[in-house]
């Protein structure tokens, strides 16, 4: 048989000493790293699974950044929404509760105040976070609108229009040469009394709706005819004293006005009152005295403040317009529109326009937060809610009046009224409250896939710690019990190497 010498025995037990020594440092790393190897092979037969668990968690962790750089966006883009909504109320309140007194630059508290509000609602569309404009669309380098100046006051070498250039344009359009709203009036002593506009088409001036009549044996008629107008006549018949007659027109701005005239036998007639003479000849020209002194009036006041809102709405267009004197006519007597030009006149919005009527300002900034949510984020400076503000409160800002004018306080009384108006938009209508809750919705989204996602990951991250990780408790009892077993190996192995044959017998 075959015997085995001492050496052999040394050997085997010097590989089982370096065996237990790989072993002790290997569990040295482990207690050292808390993972059970730093190669994906040292992980054992559940190596793919944490690939896979790895991939996911990573995943998660684009998600929350996505998130929190989202979170961070609209966060900033509500600070802007909300002081604009501040800015509304404040410019509001001031239209309808300022004073109609003009200071020396021809405007009331309420207007100086607004210039202020303008300025700081331009400020804040044009609000970055980051590199990134928050209300251009898709241009996120690009600011979304022109300065409060250059637009107010066109750009500074005056090739530009600004807002307050375009105004003064139209409300020479709107008044007419003569200050009548573009309407003219039938001599002294004509019968038929006629009043009518004075061209058709023409987008400028008082538009007549209608005529009522209570005057005694009296015939009106219309608005009929091209350009439109309308006849009374007294047929030889004085009417009876408070007999009325009421014109109604339609103004530049969608609102609608009036003229009421009564007849009187106290002289001198009031205002809005027309003096019934010796015979219907001599009331018929009363008449038409106090009907040109009443459209006359209706011009310089309701008419001037609705010019200057149709004007604002004109220049917030896209493209503006403004009066077309391009035929070489005077703007006392144009009749329509033209475009603006970027050679002529500043165009307030410098962001990205919409594509077509389903390009939506929401859909200009979109990042999924899930693997199946993708939340929508953008917006525009000329989305309704904001031009509709920017425009309003421009024009309280922009006219001036002059105080001289005996109708001056009904100039500045007719624009609140509008401003304050338009700064409470109807049912239906965009406002900033409406973008706010896109904003919340998004945000309210981001929360729950981030809330769903940090219990995913908690999960998963369990999963995948049960891989590749070790409990320092347990890798400690094993290198204890390494330890006591190397020990002994080095004393075992030192016995059989002194070992000799004399030793032996």
């Amino acid at each position: 048989m075959t015997i085995d010498g001492v050496g052999n025995r040394a050997s085997y037990i010097g590989s089982s000493i370096l065996n237990m020594k790989s072993q002790l440092n290997e569990l040295s790393q482990q207690l050292a790293t808390g993972q059970v190897s730093n190669t994906y092979a040292g992980e054992g037969v559940n190596r793919g699974l944490a690939v896979g668990l790895r991939a996911q968690i990573s995943a998660l962790d684009a998600y929350a950044d996505t998130a929190t750089n989202i979170n961070t966006r609209i966060n900033a883009a509500n600070l802007s929404l909300q002081g604009l909504a501040d800015l509304n109320t404040q410019v509001k309140t001031a239209a309808s509760g300022s004073s109609t007194a003009l200071g020396a630059d021809g405007q009331t508290a309420g207007q100086i105040s607004a210039q202020a509000a303008f300025a700081s609602a331009i400020e804040l569309l044009n609000a970055r976070a980051g590199d990134r404009y928050l209300f251009s669309g898709r241009a996120t380098d690009t600011p979304p609108t022109a300065s409060a100046d250059e637009i107010l006051n066109g750009s500074a070498d005056g090739s530009r229009a600004g807002l307050t250039q375009l105004i003064a344009e139209r409300k020479s359009a709107d008044l007419g040469a003569d200050g009548m709203g573009r309407l003219t009036l039938s001599d002294a002593g004509a019968s038929p009394l006629r009043l009518a506009e004075d061209a058709d088409p023409s987008a400028f001036g008082l538009k007549l709706s209608a005529v009522n009549s209570t005057l005694n044996g009296a015939t009106v008629s219309g608005p009929t005819g091209t350009p439109a107008g309308i006849s009374i006549d007294l047929n030889g018949v004085n009417p009876n004293a408070g007999d009325k007659i009421s014109v109604s027109f339609s103004l530049p701005d969608g609102s609608s006005e009036s003229v009421t005239l009564t007849a009187t036998t106290t002289s001198p007639p009031q205002a809005g009152e027309f003096m019934i003479g010796a015979d219907a000849a001599a009331t018929s020209d009363n008449l038409r005295t106090a009907l040109q002194g009443g459209v006359k009036t209706l011009a310089n006041t309701a008419l001037v403040a609705a010019s200057a809102v149709a004007a604002s709405n004109n220049f917030f267009d896209s493209p503006p317009l403004r009066v077309d004197t391009s035929g070489g006519g005077s703007l006392s007597s144009a009749t329509g529109l033209v475009a603006g030009t970027d050679a002529d006149t500043v165009s307030w919005y410098t962001g990205e326009t919409a594509q077509g009527a389903t390009d939506a300002a929401r859909g200009t900034a979109v990042a999924r937060v899930d693997s199946g949510i993708a939340v929508q984020y953008g917006a525009r400076a000329d989305e309704q809610a904001f031009r509709a503000q920017l425009q309003t409160i421009a024009v309280y800002a922009a006219v001036t009046t002059q105080a001289s004018d005996p109708d001056a306080g009904a100039q500045v009384a007719a624009l609140s009224r509008r401003v304050t108006q338009k700064l409470s938009p109807p049912a239906g209508v965009q406002t900033i409250e409406d973008i706010q809750a896109d904003f919340a919705g998004a945000q309210t989204a981001i929360k729950a896939a981030a809330d769903r996602q940090a219990q995913v990951k908690t999960m998963t991250q369990t999963m995948l710690d049960s891989i590749t990780t070790v409990s320092p408790e347990e890798t400690s009892m094993k290198i204890l019990a390494l330890q006591t077993s190397l020990s002994a190996s080095y004393q075992t192995t030192s016995m059989l190497y002194k070992l000799s044959l004399t030793n032996f017998i």
